[in-house]
């Protein structure tokens, strides 16, 4: 037996491809950060105005859910507000804004105010046919969930 030591052979070229594919990679993560903090400098557009608004209203017509809980709402009188705010935005910029800008707005209100009529009405109906009291809880003719709990429980 001999006391000799296992030779450790390093591959020069494994050496220089990782190193390669580090640097390559602190490239991509450098550019990134430059494009994010380009995004978060940009001006803010007329159509992020408009798109805010639409989808605010959008949220309170319980079409997206609200970011913070996750649950989807409906508030119509909210909803109308921002529809409003829209109209009012609509109406005094005409003649000011491009081709495109007014073309993009004219149709955000005009889905906004079907959605908003379509929902209003359903809910009237609802009403109307006790499934759901004014206040939005169930009415009495509210369909039974299929596992035998209450109308309205998860």
């Amino acid at each position: 037996m001999t006391d000799e030591k296992p030779k450790l052979i390093v591959d020069e070229d494994w050496k220089s491809e990782a190193n390669r594919e580090k640097e390559k990679l602190s490239q991509q993560q450098a550019e990134a950060a430059k494009e994010k903090a380009e995004q978060a400098n940009k001006p803010l557009a007329f159509g992020d105005v408009v798109r805010l608004m639409a989808s605010q209203a959008a949220m309170y017509l319980g079409i997206i859910p609200e970011p913070q809980s996750q649950q989807r709402m409906l508030a119509p009188d909210l909803a109308k507000m921002h529809i409003d705010i829209l109209g009012v935005l609509e109406e005094k910029t005409k003649g000011n804004l491009t081709d495109e800008e007014a073309e993009e707005l004219s149709q955000t209100v005009r889905e906004l105010r079907n959605i908003f009529v379509e929902t209003t009405g359903a809910v009237e109906k609802a009403i109307a046919e006790g499934k759901i009291n004014p206040d939005g809880t169930p009415g009495p003719n509210a369909p039974q969930d299929p596992a035998g709990g209450q109308p309205g429980q998860i």
